[in-house]
Parts: structure tokens; C-alpha cells; sequence
């Protein structure tokens, strides 16, 4: 069975007008001295049977410490990237990117040093204009930007 994710993209109208959304910047080693590419939108793992919408809901709150700020989620569909089936539903809403707190994961660090650090699964949040998000994006990502905007106008 395919490993599936589920995730929550939150958009707001920025100033100018033009569509901003919300990406959460990965947290651990890996990701520390990345910024292009290194940006997700707040999405995790489900098991089989779990309720997509429920798992997205439950993931952007760990990974932003609130729950999605808005009662109504659109689905923008699936698609297949890294080897999982990522679904993700965009809500119209605001949240305060300075304040979201992630919940954490454990790794061993340095590698093969038996020693177990804990790193946020989302370092820090940030709001984007659609151009800008695209290079800040990991690229399997990419195509909901592309659906967003359609549904949007």
C-alpha cells in the first residue's frame, strides 16, 4: 500500500491584492542551511483507513501549534510525489506566522553517534506571494500552487 499524506494550504489576500500562502520551513539537520526548496506546506502521514480530511486538520496543528483557522477546506485534489500520495485541502484564513509552534521528532545526531536529539518538524512559518513560494517550495508540492491560483482566480 501507498504511503499517503494529508496537508492544509492556507491562503490569505496579501496588500497588494494577490494571493499569499502559508509554508512551514523543515525542521531538523538536514534542512538547516536550506531555504530554497526547503519549505512545505503543513501536511503528515495517515494510516489506512484514517479520514484524509481529519489527518490534514490534525497535522497543521501539530506542525503550526493552532488549528486551521478557517471552518471551510476546499479540496485541490492529490498527487504523487517521493513515493506518497499527498491530498490537500486549501482554507481562506490568517494566522500569526511568528507564533506557530511545531511539535517534535526524534534522530540520531550526528549520524551513527547514538545520541538522540529532538528537532520541530517545522522550524518557522512564513507567508508567501505565489511567485516567491514557488522557488521556496520542495518540488513535489509545486503543482497545488498551480491549483490554488485556478481556484482563486
Amino acid at each position: 500500500m501507498a504511503r499517503t499524506s494529508a496537508g492544509v494550504l492556507l491562503w490569505r489576500r496579501g496588500p497588494d491584492g494577490g494571493v499569499q500562502v502559508l509554508l512551514g520551513h523543515m525542521g531538523g539537520p538536514f534542512w538547516a542551511r536550506r531555504d530554497d526548496g526547503a519549505w512545505s506546506v503543513p501536511k503528515g502521514e495517515y494510516a489506512a483507513g484514517e479520514d484524509a480530511l481529519a489527518a490534514a486538520r490534525r497535522e497543521f496543528e501539530e506542525e503550526l501549534g493552532s488549528p486551521v483557522p478557517a471552518a471551510e477546506l476546499v479540496p485541490l485534489g492529490e498527487h504523487r510525489a517521493s513515493g506518497k500520495l499527498l491530498a490537500l485541502w486549501a482554507a481562506e484564513g490568517d494566522l500569526d506566522a511568528a507564533a506557530c509552534r511545531s511539535t517534535t521528532f526524534p534522530l540520531e545526531w550526528p549520524p551513527r553517534s547514538g545520541r538522540v536529539q529532538h528537532f520541530p518538524e517545522i522550524d518557522r512559518a512564513a507567508w508567501f506571494g505565489l511567485a516567491e513560494a514557488r522557488t521556496k517550495l520542495v518540488r513535489g508540492q509545486l503543482p497545488f500552487l498551480d491549483r490554488l491560483a485556478a481556484l482563486t482566480g
